[in-house]
């Protein structure tokens, strides 16, 4: 019963002593564990602004084979976008691979059961002194053969400070296989508890879970840059999309302007008809004629380069970036003025930059390496203690 008690003792000092002692000579952090809402890296929030009316302009289905003219709302071309970017979609495994890293680096603490077995016979030659009948004796030679068993089982449970319990359950059978001897075989069992714990280097929750941070912050970091990805892919969407309506509404009023000098022309060819204008007047007429009809060629290229641009990003099956297929903006701007302020709006900007939130995350993951590499220059000092039945 004293044995036991002591054991018992000196097991729990082992215990206090990895759980509270060893921190105090530690170094520790020496700033504040962040940890990021899994919301901010994977929601895009939109900014709480007054919501326009609704669109009541029917939409054609996408799906379909696009005729001769398609007109696309911008919800239908940022869906697209999300749906058939091929870049979008490598930099969304990224992520995967992360949570994966660090499923791996936190089952590195997973308790863990062992069994072996080994079969060992061997055969030696041995001398044995025999007594012959007139009184004398000699050696004659012999060999003897044995064979042994062992087997063992067990569980190892790792420590998040650091230390290492292991019970271990072993048996050994020895049997003498020599002619002339006993064969009954022998038995050995044996029960053991021990444990280990590192009192400096690797020692303490902060030092073992360095990894495991590490991870967490690359999966962060990870998710940060698949959201910024997509916010790219949006405002770049945004941005065609609109750029393809302005560019066919300049060709309206280009073909308007051409309009109004194609009726000027006429009318100057009336006035010096009957002899109320020089015929100068019909050179600058026709020169108007001639600009408004650059700026027409103008403007339906710029179209088609912005129609292109746009084919591009969508990235629709079917819709071929050389195809004859004209698309027309189905959804009409609707600008409404908003009054800012500045602070507040600073504010939401630092707040919402995944490029800024990458590089703090990218500062503590440097900050836990230094500690870590701090704790990896202390000497190497194990306290171990094993307990056999």
């Amino acid at each position: 019963m004293s044995k036991q008690f002591c054991a018992m003792c000196v097991l729990g000092v082992i215990v206090l002593t990895s759980l509270v002692g060893c921190n105090r000579h530690l170094p520790g952090p020496s700033y504040t564990d962040m940890e990021i809402p899994q919301e901010k890296l994977r929601d895009i929030e939109t900014l709480q602004l007054e919501e326009a009316d609704p669109n009541e302009a029917p939409t054609p289905d996408v799906n379909e084979v696009p005729p001769a003219e398609l007109a696309l709302s911008l919800e239908e071309c940022r869906a697209l976008a999300l749906q058939n970017n091929l870049q979008l979609k490598a930099s969304l495994i990224n992520p995967t691979i992360a949570a994966e890293s660090l499923s791996e680096e936190e089952a590195k603490f997973e308790s863990s059961f062992y069994a072996n077995a080994n079969y060992q016979t061997w055969q030696q030659p041995s001398a044995r002194l025999t007594e012959l009948p007139d009184g004398t004796f000699v050696l004659v030679d012999t060999e003897s053969e044995s064979e042994r068993i062992n087997a063992n089982l067990g569980v190892r449970m790792p420590l998040r400070t650091g230390g290492t319990v292991t019970f271990d359950l072993a048996e050994n059978r020895r049997r003498d296989l020599t002619e002339g001897e006993d064969d009954s075989p022998n038995y050995d069992d044996r029960f053991s508890v021990s444990v280990s714990q590192p009192l400096l280097r690797n020692a303490g929750k902060w030092a073992n879970t360095h990894s495991i941070r590490i991870a967490s912050y690359d999966r962060q970091m990870a998710d940060a840059r698949a959201k910024l990805d997509v916010i790219t892919v949006l405002a770049a969407i945004d941005r065609v999309y609109w750029r393809l309506y302005a560019a066919r509404k300049e060709l309206e009023v280009r073909e308007q302007q051409y309009g109004l000098a194609q009726a000027q022309l006429d009318q100057v060819r009336r006035f010096v008809d009957q002899g109320q204008r020089s015929q100068v007047e019909i050179v600058r007429a026709e020169a108007g004629v001639a600009q408004q009809l650059e700026a027409i060629i103008i403007a339906e290229n710029s179209l088609r380069d912005r129609e292109r641009e746009l084919k591009r990003v969508i990235n629709k099956a079917g819709l071929d970036m050389k195809g004859p297929t004209v698309l027309l903006p189905a959804t009409e701007p609707d600008p409404v003025r908003y009054e800012m302020e500045g602070p507040a709006l600073i504010r939401t900007a630092m707040d919402s930059r995944m490029e800024l939130l990458e590089f703090q995350l990218q500062l503590l993951r440097d900050a836990s390496a230094i500690d870590y590499a701090r704790n990896q220059a202390l000497p190497l000092a194990t306290l171990g203690y094993t307990y056999n039945l």
